[in-house]
């Protein structure tokens, strides 16, 4: 049973990484967080289509992850 937890805790873990980099970034450049990209910051629109799948499926994985690192912990 450890066994079959940690290889879906390792496969859960690299599908983490893997939905986290497809998500797109917010800025143009890292110059905007020292030249005033406070103005994109305050007019955030809620995401939509592939952007929200993506947004919900690293919530529902991290989620997934915290509990088996939990169950690994505590009952092995």
């Amino acid at each position: 049973m450890y066994e079959i937890l940690l290889t879906v805790m390792l496969i859960l873990s690299i599908f983490i990484i893997i939905v986290i980099a497809m998500q797109p970034t917010k800025t143009q450049s890292a110059s905007n967080a020292f030249m005033g990209g406070a103005s994109q910051l305050f007019g955030k629109q809620k995401a939509r289509g592939f952007e929200a799948v993506l947004i919900k499926t690293t919530v529902v994985s991290l989620i997934l992850f915290f509990v088996l690192s939990f169950l690994l912990t505590r009952f092995f």
